[in-house]
Parts: structure tokens; C-alpha cells; sequence
């Protein structure tokens, strides 16, 4: 029986079809996108970027109505000092939110983690040092307790952590006896406690330690966010608890993990503000947990989880502090700025919501 020609094949003339294929590169946009899409799209990969532009304006306004009054070594290095306790409070809360979770107990952490330091340094004689672990300890096991409840028992991490707000705001009043430890006891007792407070001079401007532990801290994390596996995991639990666990992420103790350095971050702050204060106050930063959301949110992290950047966060408690600082020497009435900056949280939100749609 004859081989039947190749015409009747026409498979194996796959050479001649692939030759008279095409070679165009598939296309899937169907059209040239737009100046303002572009810009959407450069937003949502770079989540830090909305805040600077906000903090550049705002100092670039203030600095012209008010001058040299405004723009000068001390009252730039001033707004770092207010904010100081604010960005180290919103770094914790940081790590919370990029979780698509949130964390409203990081001001009672923070002032009772603070008051262990004081009370075991003067009371209890404790040398300071030790005093100093024993607070993180506190600031830790609270961060551990929100970490286990949300990741083991499945709560919502609002409920978990507004009770744990009340309890541990109850426990310090409980424990300190609404009493301020002085400024001359802990000079006298554990100096280290006020070593944030110190300050260091460059010309004009005057950096508080307390700064410098903020700028560090968001330099550390922000390389750990970025460069290391355990920041990877942390955005794919935020973005999708599902999909992260599905790869391989192990979402529960990713959790735990988070909140436990939350609770050591918040402990830090606590000694930070021994610094700023002077003294030990059981009633000090009553609404650290509201600033630190607002630094986060002004800050463009979405309260959705797993976008946003730590610098953001440090731009947003920079520029709630351009605010203060320059309505104050304008000389307008206080609650300007509060309706300012609620003015900024929404349109802050909105602004998430519209570079959203771009990964939609």
C-alpha cells in the first residue's frame, strides 16, 4: 500500500504553518491609558507616595504664610519631638492594619507598660535595666494575649482588642493607684528611664532620643517589611488569609507573631514617653490609639489589609504635627485642626478606595 502524500497530512507541514504565523505579541490592554490612569496605577505601587505629596503642601503653605517663623531648624525639629510617640504607637498599629485587623488597645498597653517600669524602678527597687525588660515583658504578653484570641479562637480583632483596652486600662488605674511617680524619684531611682527625653543639638535643631528611636524603628521594620520572608507573609495575610495559607504561610502563628511585636513596639513607646513626660502617669496617652489610627489612615494604609507602606504612617504623624504646629502659631482656635484632620481621614479613605479599583 502506497505512503499517502503529504497534502493529505497537513500536521506534518507544521513547519510551513508556523513559518506563515503570525509574530505580533499578544495585546491585552485595549486602549492607551489615560494621564489620570497612569497616575492611579503609580499610586497604587507606591502607597507612600499620597502622603509625602500631602506633607510637602502642607509645609510648603504653612512655611509661606508664616515664614521663617515656620520654616527653622527648631520648629521643623519640634513637630518631629510631638509626633515622636505617635509614629513609634503607629508603627504597632502598622503591623496590625497590614493584617486587615486593628489594635485599639496599643494606648493602654503602651501607658501600663509604663507604669511597671516606674513602679518596679522606685517601689519595688528594682535596677532600672530590669525594669526597663519587665515592662516589655507586660508590653509583650499583652500583644501575645490579643495575637492568641484573634488567631486560636477566631474572635474579630476590634472586639479582642477593645476589651482588652478595657481591661488593661482598668488594671493600671488598679495597680498604679492613680498615682504619678515624679520626676525627681525616678532621677534618683532609675535615671534610664528618662534617657528618650534627653536631647542632642545640631546648630538649631534639637533631636529628642526619642525621635531618633522613632526614625530607627520605622528604618528597621520598614527593611523588614520589605526585604525579609516574614514581611512578604505578613502582606499575603492581610491580602488573603486564604491564599497565604494555601502557599504555605502559616497564618495563625503569622498572627501571633504580629501582635506579640506590637505589644513589645507599644512597650517601647511606654519608655519613650517616661522620657517625653519627665515622670510616670498612669493617665498620660489616653488617645494614643485614636492618634495612631489617624497616622495610619492619613498615612494611606488600607484598613483593608495587606496595602500600605510603614513610612506613609510616619508621613501621616508628620503631617497631623505640620498641622498643630502651624494652626497654633497662626494663632486659630484648636479645634480647627481637629476638623482639619478629620477632613484628611476621609479624604484619605476616599483616596484608598479610588486606587483600590486599579486591582479590582
Amino acid at each position: 500500500m502506497s505512503e499517502p502524500q503529504a497534502a493529505t497530512k497537513p500536521h506534518l507541514e507544521y513547519e510551513k504553518v508556523l513559518s506563515g504565523s503570525s509574530t505580533q505579541v499578544a495585546q491585552f490592554d485595549s486602549h492607551d491609558k489615560t494621564p489620570l490612569q497612569k497616575f492611579q496605577h503609580f499610586l497604587h505601587g507606591s502607597p507612600a507616595a499620597v502622603p509625602l505629596i500631602v506633607l510637602l503642601l502642607s509645609v510648603g503653605v504653612f512655611g509661606a504664610i508664616l515664614g521663617s517663623k515656620f520654616f527653622s531648624a527648631f520648629s521643623l525639629t519640634l513637630i518631629l519631638q510631638q509626633v515622636a510617640i505617635t509614629g513609634i504607637i503607629g508603627a504597632a498599629q502598622t503591623l496590625v492594619i497590614l493584617t486587615a485587623g486593628i489594635d485599639l488597645s496599643v494606648g493602654a498597653i503602651m501607658v501600663l507598660s509604663s507604669v511597671v517600669m516606674g513602679q518596679f524602678a522606685v517601689h519595688y527597687g528594682i535596677p532600672g535595666p530590669l525594669a526597663v525588660l519587665c515592662g516589655f515583658a507586660v508590653g509583650a504578653l499583652c500583644g501575645f494575649i490579643n495575637g492568641w484570641l484573634v488567631a486560636r479562637v477566631k474572635l474579630p480583632p476590634f472586639i479582642v482588642t477593645l476589651g482588652l483596652w478595657q481591661i488593661v486600662l482598668a488594671s493600671n488605674f488598679l495597680y498604679s493607684a492613680n498615682e504619678t511617680i515624679r520626676a525627681q524619684d525616678l532621677q534618683e531611682n532609675a535615671p534610664i528611664l528618662q534617657y528618650f527625653g534627653q536631647s542632642l543639638r545640631l546648630g538649631g535643631a534639637v533631636f529628642t532620643y526619642g525621635v531618633i528611636a522613632m526614625v530607627l524603628l520605622v528604618c528597621a521594620l520598614w527593611y523588614v517589611l520589605n526585604q525579609t520572608a516574614w514581611g512578604r507573609h505578613l502582606y499575603a495575610v492581610g491580602d488573603d488569609p486564604d491564599a497565604a495559607e494555601l502557599a504555605g504561610v502559616n497564618v495563625k502563628r503569622m498572627l501571633v507573631s504580629v501582635y506579640t511585636l506590637s505589644g513589645l513596639i507599644c512597650a517601647l513607646a511606654g519608655w519613650a514617653l517616661i522620657g517625653r513626660l519627665g515622670s510616670v502617669s498612669p493617665t498620660a496617652g489616653q488617645f494614643a490609639n485614636i492618634e495612631s489610627i489617624t497616622a495610619v489612615v492619613i498615612g494611606g494604609l488600607s484598613l483593608f489589609g495587606g496595602r500600605g507602606s510603614i513610612l506613609g504612617m510616619l508621613f501621616g504623624a508628620l503631617i497631623v504635627g505640620v498641622f498643630q504646629l502651624g494652626l497654633r502659631l497662626v494663632g486659630t482656635d484648636p479645634q480647627w485642626t481637629y476638623l482639619l484632620i478629620g477632613v484628611l481621614i476621609i479624604a484619605a479613605v476616599a483616596i484608598d478606595q479610588w486606587i483600590r479599583k486599579v486591582a479590582g
